[in-house]
């Protein structure tokens, strides 16, 4: 019998579950620890829960916005009132289902990873004290449930640990007024006033959410814009979106301490609400300080300001595994880390926090474990998407960038308002922009403004990942009426300036 490289996966989520499906078919045995269930929070908490939330929120979104425009009738309670229309969203039941599609796709996972001849072990892994071996072999130690410790020999060790919400000392989370986006999916009611400290993606998507399926929702941001990583005229777009349907977004504004909060609603300086009992008590309340001295009250607030790594108390550094100053693992671009035969992956890396990049990452790393071809990860053919309505798409190089210096492109954006299918459908919000080389056209980068931009996005990834031109963009043929029809546009019109610029 031939030598079978032994492969340790810590963590489920996807670098971990993609990575040990690959050493599997090539070959290797391979063993993934886990806390929590296969998926990790991508599948568990976080992006599985929080996109199928947002479905339901897209509904409402997409109805409220344009049945009058499209010719329909809604019954209503009262003479007009448009507060009074009969459409209702039952949060208790939105949030079972969000429940038992992550445990489902959870489940799902499980069994293709076993199929594959993985073996799976539930507990916290951690890598041995005693370093490297003769033979190159590590030990990695698991923390069982029931407190006994399992010692696994591996030639190779993939760190996939994912990350967990960032707290604030002053903004204790206590999952049932303060919470964190993992703890969202708990709550039986809709709350009547959110405020969301955080406006990066986390934030953004949960804020428009609520606002979409009912809540007053206060969105405080510590930049002077939503989406301060994004793109700066995609996310003028949604904040103008957003205040326009009446979400309070507060700019510059950095929240100190949220706690909670009891008033009586007559006779005191608290404020009055309908929530008030027989004894006119309001119930539990919140209320958030900003560093200005503003005092922000609501019903619950969700803190949305960023995550940690999970790299504590693993052994990481002993094994001379480097850590940057947040924690996160330094890796190289096929996965590697700082110490022999110990691969990382996903968002305790910090490289990109995308499951599609903590997936490729996985794969990568077994790849070159394994001695199979390897291509190092190249983050600008990656596409990412903002779960807001509209949505926000970008794949390749960026207006920061271009603004910078770090690329030279030629940039063109189309509105949405001039797309045929776009006013059939009551889109009125949104874009299309492409970048190109100036001297050969070659597509460079692309953002989509609009709703199904995650969708919209993947023939500018191709086109991205493939090197093609704007010719070759502008030639292909697109369905008329499209929304998609706006890159082929996009791309003509870039083709036109290109071809002006060098006549010139």
């Amino acid at each position: 019998m031939g030598y079978v490289t032994r492969i340790v996966i810590i963590g489920g989520g996807p670098g971990g579950y993609e990575a040990a499906l690959v050493a599997a078919q090539l070959g290797a045995e391979v063993t993934v620890v886990d806390r929590d269930g296969l998926g990790g929070s991508a599948v568990l908490t976080d992006c599985v829960p929080s996109k199928t939330l947002i479905a339901t929120a897209e509904v409402m979104t997409t109805f409220d916005s344009s049945y009058e425009e499209l010719g329909i009738t809604v019954d209503q309670d009262g003479a007009g009132d448009r507060e009074s229309k009969v459409i209702g969203v039952d949060l208790g039941k939105v949030n079972r289902r969000v429940k038992r599609l992550a445990i489902a796709q959870s489940h799902d996972i499980t069994q293709s990873v076993t199929r594959a001849g993985v073996t799976v072990l539930r507990g916290r892994g951690r890598l041995g004290a005693g370093g490297q071996a003769v033979d190159g072999s590590r030990e990695v130690l698991v923390d069982a449930p029931d407190g006994a410790v399992h010692s696994l020999r591996a030639d190779a060790v993939l760190i996939a640990t994912g990350a967990h919400p960032r707290e604030l000392p002053d903004a204790q989370p206590d999952g049932e007024r303060i919470l964190t986006w993992t703890q969202v999916y708990d709550l039986e009611e809709l709350p009547r006033e959110l405020i969301v400290v955080g406006s990066g993606v986390t934030g953004a998507e949960f804020a428009g959410a609520y606002q979409a399926l009912g809540s007053k929702v206060t969105l405080v941001s510590s930049r002077d814009r939503v989406l301060p990583g994004e793109d700066p005229d995609a996310a003028e777009v949604l904040e103008d979106v957003f205040r326009r349907r009446g979400m309070n977004v507060m700019g510059r504004s950095r929240a100190e301490t949220v706690k909670r909060i009891s008033a009586r609603a007559e006779g005191t300086q608290g404020p009055s609400s309908p929530e008030a009992g027989e004894e006119g008590w309001i119930g539990d309340r919140v209320e958030v300080t900003l560093s200005d001295g503003t005092v922000i009250e609501g019903t619950h607030c969700l803190m949305a300001v960023g995550s940690i790594p999970n790299t504590a108390d693993m052994g990481l550094e002993e094994a001379g595994v480097k850590l940057n100053d947040w924690g996160q693992i330094q890796v190289d671009r096929v996965s590697r880390t700082s110490a022999p035969g110990v691969y990382a992956a996903g968002d305790c890396t910090g490289v990109f926090m995308l499951a599609s990049v903590a997936a490729m990452q996985g794969r990568i790393a077994m790849y070159h474990a394994l001695g199979d071809a390897v291509q190092p990860l190249n983050l600008k053919t990656v596409a990412s998407n903002v779960f807001t309505d509209p949505e926000i798409a970008t794949v390749g190089y960026t207006a920061a960038d271009v603004e910078c210096g770090k690329m030279d492109a030629v940039v063109v954006k189309l509105p949405l308002r001039g797309n045929p299918r776009a006013k059939m459908q009551g889109i009125r919000d949104g874009f299309v922009k492409l970048f190109c080389r100036p001297g050969t056209g070659i597509v460079v980068g692309g953002v989509v403004v609009a709703p199904r931009a995650s969708e919209l996005i993947h023939p500018i990834a191709l086109a991205v990942d493939a090197n093609l031109t704007v010719e070759q963009v502008a030639s292909a043929f697109t369905v008329y009426p499209s929304v998609s029809g706006s890159t082929a546009e996009a791309a003509r019109q870039l083709h036109i300036r290109k071809r002006s610029a060098g006549e010139s």
